[in-house]
């Protein structure tokens, strides 16, 4: 009954004390920078009750699991992306904001219960070992089996990182072999520009994968070799960007808006406004300028494609952007643990704002793009458009605040040419599994292609290959696939060219033969003419 009691009673305590701190205690910093609280100046009603309880309660409890339980308690009654983040998970949390890696250097993925090494980072600890692509990982440091159809890829994950230096032993299958490794870690980068290439001989395409430390750099060297080899225009990819540090959305921002122009600002009621504008002369302020986006582009992604569409500088083509405009700063808390609180919302240049609206229901805020498929605003561009104010450009042109930013060009999610057939096969991820055994045991005939736009002329599905494509979902993934038709022959030959480019040239193969069948990529190029 006590226990009971205590659930209800002690989260509320806990958050009233933590308001009053932040009130009095604690000054927040920059949005960009880093917190942590100050001790207490005295002993507040919630310490001198879990004392009381530790020392006189008819039963051992956890203080450390109330502390947390009252903490998230409080948030939650917050914003949805104010969170505690336990200490054992801080690492995780801000590895998408680092540009290296400490690790062995390569990439997997599992087929038939089995860890299969999908490619090998040049110059990395693990070539430097001798690792090659088709190597199966049986075990790791002599004790840790890491195959079966309990695997978990976490853990795999988790086992082969360590800091740099330390050395981790692998127990690899090669050609009927067992073959013991052992590879230094070390640390290495992690390409944050997923892509960079010329379209034609004079559009570039140029895809950043986050916002996170040196991509500003990265996309300064990637624009400089663009335009050494001609480029005039640009296709910027920002889908699938979650976002990161908005000092690096900012400063990209800057090279593409000239004068002392607004890229955004931010404030809360704790915090004053702060305005970021365009400083330096740009490294592309005039050409023309195509932002794809979609419902998975947010935070400092929004905020560039914001900057450019209120400045009428970019054509923004694609779906809806995610619609988060609140800016969290990170405080260290005394256990090892943090708290990433929202400070500030920020604005776009006319004063938009473009979070989307929540409530106390996180579950109903995280199901919101679900939502939007079963509503339509995917598929049909009159219902796109989020019902918030409207602004308008310097040029006329009327955009939106209040949930996310709607682009000029609307290009809805493709999902009534897949067929149930096809979709048996990217459901269990068949074509992916099919691809990386045709190339192993087609390995010497790939190697001698020599681009990854070749694969189009010199990789053509037959029917022999359907055939063994579906004798291959019936045997590893049980999935019986009918006959195709011609018209699934064609999507599964183009998504089978692409997963082959993949396969020997990564992100680069991808996405030159990928946007070579995107309609958003295809509308960018039409809207350049």
């Amino acid at each position: 009954m006590g226990s009971k009691k205590l659930q209800v009673w002690l989260p509320i305590l806990f958050a009233l004390t933590m308001v009053l701190g932040m009130l009095i205690g604690y000054q927040l910093r920059e949005e960009t920078g880093g917190g942590r609280f100050l001790g207490f100046s005295k002993r507040t009603s919630l310490q001198e009750v879990v004392d009381l309880v530790k020392g006189r309660y008819v039963d051992k409890f956890a203080s450390d699991s109330i502390n947390q339980l009252a903490v998230n308690q409080l948030l939650s009654h917050l914003d949805p992306h104010s969170v505690l983040i336990p200490s054992s998970q801080l690492d995780a949390a801000d590895e998408h904001l680092q540009d290296n890696i400490k690790g062995i250097g390569i990439e997997f993925q599992v087929f038939d219960d089995t860890v299969n090494v999908m490619a090998v980072v040049k110059t990395g600890p693990s070539e430097k070992a001798g690792l090659e692509v088709g190597d199966k990982l049986i075990a790791i440091n002599d004790t840790v089996l890491i195959t079966g159809k309990f695997l978990k890829i976490d853990k795999v994950r988790s086992l082969l990182k360590g800091a740099a230096g330390t050395k981790v032993k692998i127990k690899i299958f090669r050609s009927g072999k067992m073959i013991d490794k052992i590879i230094e870690r070390a640390s290495f980068p992690v390409p944050i520009i997923d892509v960079s290439y010329m379209l034609d001989s004079e559009t570039g395409f140029l895809r950043i994968d986050r916002f996170a430390d040196r991509s500003y750099e990265a996309f300064m060297e990637h624009m400089g070799d663009l335009k050494k080899k001609g480029m005039k225009q640009l296709i910027l990819d920002l889908r699938g960007n979650g976002g990161g540090l908005l000092k690096e959305a900012i400063a990209i921002a800057d090279e593409f808006l000239d004068g002392d122009k607004l890229i955004v600002y931010t404030e809360g009621d704790h915090q004053p406004r702060i305005e970021n504008r365009s400083r330096r002369d740009g490294i592309f302020e005039t050409g023309k300028l195509i932002v794809l986006v979609d419902e998975s582009s947010a935070s400092a992604s929004e905020v560039l494609a914001g900057a450019l569409q209120d400045w009428d500088r970019a054509t923004i083509i694609g779906r809806r952007t995610f619609g988060k405009g609140l800016v969290q700063q990170q405080f260290q808390l005394s256990d090892g643990s943090a708290v990433r609180l929202t400070i500030a919302r920020y604005y776009t240049p006319l004063g938009r704002n473009i979070q989307k609206p929540y409530g106390k229901d996180r579950q109903e805020y995280n199901e919101e793009l679900l939502n939007r498929f079963h509503d339509g605003s995917m598929l049909k561009a009159d219902t796109a458009k989020p019902k918030g104010k409207a602004f308008k450009t310097p040029g006329g042109k009327i955009v939106y605040d209040g949930g996310g930013i709607s682009p000029d060009i609307f290009i809805p999610l493709d999902t009534s040419n897949i067929s149930e057939n096809v979709l048996r096969l990217y459901y269990r991820n068949s074509l992916s599994g099919f691809v990386y055994q045709y190339y192993l045991q087609n390995r010497t005939k790939f190697d001698k292609i020599a681009k990854p736009e070749n694969i189009l002329t010199e990789f053509i599905p037959g029917e022999k290959e359907f055939a063994d494509l579906r004798r291959y979902a019936l045997s590893h993934d049980a999935v019986t696939v009918n006959l195709f038709t011609d018209k699934e022959k064609v999507q599964i030959s183009q998504r089978l060219q692409t997963l082959m480019a993949r396969q020997i040239w990564r992100n680069e193969g991808y996405f030159e033969i990928a946007n070579k069948y995107d309609l958003a990529v295809q509308k960018g190029l039409m809207s350049l003419k």
